[in-house]
């Protein structure tokens, strides 16, 4: 159980770009790096384009005005001449300028922390990723859903043979708060969502999917992708060619079948996540709605509710328990054991200690590398007419 004592020897000095007072995802950010003090300390940023608004920003924040930049290249400069310069750096900018700030910052010699998707290209994330490694840094890609509990009570099941052969995954991932253009007028963020030159080749493919995507490879990380195929629509024409809504079909290499349907347009639904896997023997559902929950049926039993924080789960599910089974955690404690994770592996690689890397998980480069490889071949197939590609 964590009760806020420090997994790290101190804390890491922490930047933002991006992340300002107009941002969906800033606050998701700091409440999961701050929630245990002792992992990191906010101490700089570039939190705004507009500089102005991001001095008064970050000094609300609590951050020295001389260390609150005008933008992330100035910040990198002045960091380095620093004696307590800042260590690693969160991105929290459009798609379309992770690439570029993320090149910077490893060549700056600082660990990163990325918003998803990482870039736009598989072959941009090769190159980060050689590029990490030549540095020795640590790239995290902020898949904020993934640090709940019982994913990884899932993930502990399946790998125990409790479903037996998995034949069939579900993914879901839909909403209704783009169903009309009255949601580009009114909102910056989603401006930027569905502008190609700034999202990438995708709207909610990328923007939702990866999301429920890197969840699925949490629970499955044995299950390999053969093909796809995937349909795309923009029901609001002027988003077009970037799609509101997505229906993909999948192949696995083990024989297993899989559908995921992604839609920003699924009027008067309120949002969640569901994943549904099913096997020979039985099957186990998870929704982001009732995150402390996993429905665990078996073929000709009685279904099950397991909860989490119960002796009965799986020490992996445990792990990052917070605050007792009676009580209720949400989004913001799972953003925190991830920036937790990142913390850990952070201070692992600093120290060279890549054994213990090898087997911890966590939402890694690579996880940023199967994200746009899924959001690719989801495109290609779609920009062939629907058709069934191999997931390279």
């Amino acid at each position: 159980m964590l009760n806020g004592e420090k997994k790290i020897k101190r804390p890491l000095r922490w930047a933002m770009i991006g992340g300002g007072r107009t941002s969906q995802v800033g606050y998701k950010h700091r409440s999961g790096a701050l929630r245990d003090n002792t992992a990191f300390q906010l101490v700089a940023g570039a939190f705004d384009i507009d500089a102005q608004r991001g001095l008064a920003f970050g000094t609300n924040l609590g951050v020295a005005a001389d260390r609150c930049y005008p933008d992330y290249k100035i910040m990198f400069a002045a960091e380095a001449g620093r004696t307590d310069g800042i260590e690693v750096v969160s991105i929290a900018t459009p798609n379309g300028t992770h690439y570029e700030i993320c090149k910077a910052a490893l060549e700056a010699g600082l660990h990163v922390i990325c918003e998803k998707p990482l870039f736009f290209q598989v072959e941009q994330v090769q190159e980060i990723k050689r590029l990490s490694e030549q540095k020795k840094k640590i790239v995290g890609v902020t898949y904020g859903f993934s640090g709940y509990q019982m994913l990884r009570q899932a993930r502990h099941m399946i790998e125990s043979g409790d479903l037996g052969d998995i034949r069939m995954v579900n993914l879901r991932y839909t909403h209704g708060f783009s169903s009309t253009e009255d949601a580009e007028k009114y909102s910056d963020a989603q401006k930027w969502r569905v502008n190609p030159q700034i999202a990438g080749p995708t709207f909610v493919i990328g923007d939702l999917s990866t999301h429920t995507y890197y969840m699925s490879q949490l629970i499955l990380p044995k299950l390999k992708i053969k093909s796809v195929l995937c349909d795309r629509q923009s029901f609001i024409p002027s988003r077009a060619p970037l799609e509101d809504n997505a229906y993909i079909l999948m192949h696995y290499d083990n024989g297993a079948v899989g559908s995921a349907w992604i839609s920003s347009v699924d009027a008067g639904h309120m949002g969640s996540q569901t994943i549904r896997i099913t096997g020979s023997k039985a099957s186990i559902e998870f929704t982001d709605i009732n995150p402390t929950q996993l429905l665990y049926e078996v073929q000709g039993k009685p279904n099950q509710t397991l909860y989490r924080g119960m002796d009965y789960l799986d020490e992996t599910a445990l792990a990052d328990e917070r605050l007792g089974a009676l009580h209720v955690e949400g989004l913001s404690d799972a953003w925190a054991n991830i920036y937790l994770k990142f913390a850990v592996a952070i201070e692992a690689k600093n120290e060279g200690r890549e054994d213990f890397l090898e087997d911890f998980v966590f939402p890694d480069i690579n996880a940023g590398l199967e994200g746009v490889r899924w959001i690719t071949n989801c495109v290609r197939s779609s920009e062939q007419g629907s058709v069934w590609v191999d997931f390279k």
